[in-house]
């Protein structure tokens, strides 16, 4: 990948280079660390990591913007992450080397041309449906609605918008009172597939971090332990409100005892 140079010469960009990296993590659930960990600082495009021998201990981190990475730089630089310190720097600017590596390179022209085709495709898509006598944003012939209409309410059932049931409004939920202060807190809206490691990974850089538990059979919630309530408080400021991902901030919680 030609990164192993010191990088004092590299321009600033939106894409870092990451090594000295655990070998022995297994490569989704460092992608999935390095998201989580790094997602505070900005959005984060993709994160890169391969299986070859020559890239193992290493990875590549694109943020949306230049900030966003150079926040990084600074402020992770050494940070130990699965036990080994981290060795942070820009990645070199000639980024299509990555594409070419993650097999997602097109030239740029080419690359133009195909989004263009592909919107022209969309757009007569769209038009025959509509010569049919059927909505776009409602992809059934029978009216039903599309996959991306439906949302989870368990991790086994999906039900359209329209099979919800009325829940009588807002005066028949009556919130239940939140716990006291202290030493556990209850996490809730994580995404699915959130592992405890990438919670840790977040949690752990508040003093008096203890253990995270997660309940297999109620995905999307957590417990995260401390040694007092002070540093429980302190922890659920810092990452109040929190994306995993895009669609999931967090909603940390005292947990009830």
């Amino acid at each position: 990948m030609g990164e192993m140079a010191t990088g004092h010469d590299v321009p600033p960009n939106m894409t870092i280079y990451i090594n000295n990296l655990n070998e022995k993590i297994k490569l989704e659930e460092l992608k999935k660390s390095l998201l989580a960990d790094f997602s505070q600082f900005g959005k984060i495009l993709k994160v890169l990591a391969f299986k070859t021998l020559k890239h193992r201990g290493q990875a590549w981190v694109v943020f949306e913007d230049v900030s966003s990475a150079s926040s990084v730089l600074r402020q992770k630089q050494g940070s130990m992450f699965y036990d080994k310190p981290m060795r942070i720097r820009y990645a070199k600017t000639k980024s299509d080397v990555i594409a070419n590596a993650d097999g997602t390179f097109v030239p740029r022209e080419r690359r133009k041309r195909r989004e263009e085709k592909g919107r022209k495709q969309k757009d007569q898509h769209d038009a025959n449906q509509a010569g049919m006598g059927q909505n776009p944003a409602y992809g059934g012939a029978d009216g039903a609605a599309p996959h991306d209409l439906t949302f989870s309410v368990s991790s086994h059932n999906l039900v359209q918008l329209s099979q919800i049931p009325y829940m009588g409004g807002a005066k028949s939920a009556v919130p239940e009172a939140p716990a006291p202060p202290n030493n556990i807190l209850f996490v809730q809206n994580l995404p699915h597939q959130t592992i405890p490691m990438m919670l840790q990974v977040l949690f752990c850089q508040y003093p008096g971090f203890k253990e995270v538990r997660m309940v297999e059979a109620k995905p999307g919630i957590a417990f995260v332990e401390y040694e007092n309530e002070m540093q429980s408080t302190y922890a659920m400021q810092g990452l109040q409100g929190f994306k995993i991902s895009p669609e999931n901030p967090m909603l940390i919680t005292y947990a009830k005892k």
